[in-house]
């Protein structure tokens, strides 16, 4: 019962971090999407990085990249290998597996007469 116990912590933490990543990828969106705009009252054009504005390069740009590689990050310190039986003792059900036919080789035969 303890092995089940510590299985459901590690997957709420997982979760939980997960959640947040979500989270703070969002108010990183909105934040550099938003803040880094010029106000719609303004008639001269944005400086311009790589032909694009600062607020485009900063939100749709390094956002992502900068996620992603705090993703990779997450699963690498975070996450862990958990059992998922419930117990060591217990048997293990039967491996299906397809044959050419493409049925799984635990079903019935089917039998051919002719």
């Amino acid at each position: 019962m303890n092995q089940q116990t510590e299985s459901y912590r590690q997957a709420h933490r997982e979760a939980l971090w997960a959640i947040a990543l979500a989270l703070g990828y969002f108010i990183w969106w909105y934040a550099t999407a938003y803040g880094f705009s010029l106000p719609p009252e303004s008639q001269t054009l944005p400086e311009l990085y790589w032909g694009m504005p600062l607020w485009f390069v900063l939100s749709c740009i390094v956002g992502p990249v900068l996620f992603t590689l705090l993703c990779g990050l997450m699963v690498k310190c975070v996450y862990r290998n958990v059992p998922l039986s419930t117990a060591e003792g217990e048997d293990k059900p039967p491996h299906h597996t397809l044959n050419s036919s493409g049925h799984s080789g635990t079903s019935q035969q089917n039998n051919h007469h002719e």
